[in-house]
């Protein structure tokens, strides 16, 4: 394996640790929104997380990179923080509890042939034939593990808003692939910036909304959780891969998260998956890996 084969499986490998991370939080916000409305538990979580970089973004050097931010570059965070956190954050929250989590993760998963149509127009990012033919097999998993699709009671205020939440989604990647891959800002400080900016957003609105709620210590302990690992640490990391993977192969890994839940829901739920669910995950799998496969890597495994 060359070196430069090697630095592009890294940021993959760090992608899939972080989309497992994100793929228990749909489990662990079910159980919140018992206590909590959703706006106000999204605000919670990312404020909590904001805090947490605080003692991190103290550092002389980091203090001194935000001070040297031009003005371009704040918009861009700014507009990251009002697209992925309050947007598209906030709609997965409100979609939480009014669908179940399957069909939120389903119409998340629709979010890379949007990203990837964006790509090109926005980043000049052009997948190969391979990589087209990955992503459309992977929204065939997709489709097979959910077929038929069936949703209880009135819900389309639910479908609505996660039609939203999935347009926010693909407008995100395609932001935050473009301040990463510039290079020009830490990972830190992008996270840090853009997740304040959402999440004072999402605090305010969900305590004019709803009010602040009373909290058990064990729900406290869910919010503690998915500030400091589900977001502070692993937002950090996702906008770290985001360096070296383009917006489509990011969106795709994202993606994974449909096959991650239905082992977690087996492993700790005792929810079975069934034949059918099973040869879409591996269906869904396999465009996974596709879309990985770039061009030059074609060329350097063929010599």
């Amino acid at each position: 394996m060359t070196k430069g084969e090697y630095a592009h499986i890294v940021p993959i490998l760090q992608a899939l640790f972080v989309t497992f991370l994100w793929s228990t939080s749909f489990i662990i916000i079910k159980w919140g929104l018992i206590e909590i409305p959703p706006i106000t538990y999204a605000g919670l979580r990312y404020i909590i997380a904001f805090f947490c970089f605080i003692p991190f973004v103290a550092d002389k050097k980091y203090i001194n990179e935000i001070k040297e931010l031009k003005i371009s570059q704040w918009k861009k965070l700014i507009l990251l923080g009002v697209v992925f956190y309050a947007f598209t954050q906030g709609a997965q929250f409100l979609g939480l509890s009014l669908l179940p989590s399957v069909t939120v993760s389903l119409m998340l998963n629709f979010t890379p042939l949007i990203v990837a149509v964006m790509g090109i127009f926005f980043l000049s990012e052009k997948p190969s034939i391979l990589q087209w033919f990955g992503s459309a097999l992977f929204i065939v998993g997709i489709i097979t593990y959910f077929f038929p699709i069936s949703l209880i009671g009135n819900e389309d205020i639910g479908l609505a808003i996660m039609f939203i939440g999935v347009l926010a989604n693909a407008v995100s990647a395609i932001i935050g692939r473009d301040i990463n891959r510039n290079k020009d800002i830490s990972p830190l400080v992008i996270t840090f910036i853009s997740m304040g900016v959402g999440a004072i957003i999402l605090i305010t609105a969900g305590i004019s909304l709803d009010g602040l709620p009373e909290i058990s210590f064990k729900t406290w302990m869910f919010l503690i959780w998915l500030a400091a690992v589900n977001t502070a640490f692993a937002f950090t990391l996702w906008n770290l891969t985001l360096r070296t993977l383009t917006a489509m192969e990011s969106s795709i890994i994202n993606g994974t998260m449909l096959i991650q839940i239905a082992v977690l829901a087996w492993y700790f739920l005792d929810e079975n998956i069934s034949f059918q669910e099973g040869i879409g995950m591996v269906i869904a799998a396999v465009g996974a890996v596709l879309v990985q496969i770039r061009k030059s890597d074609i060329g350097k495994s063929i010599s």
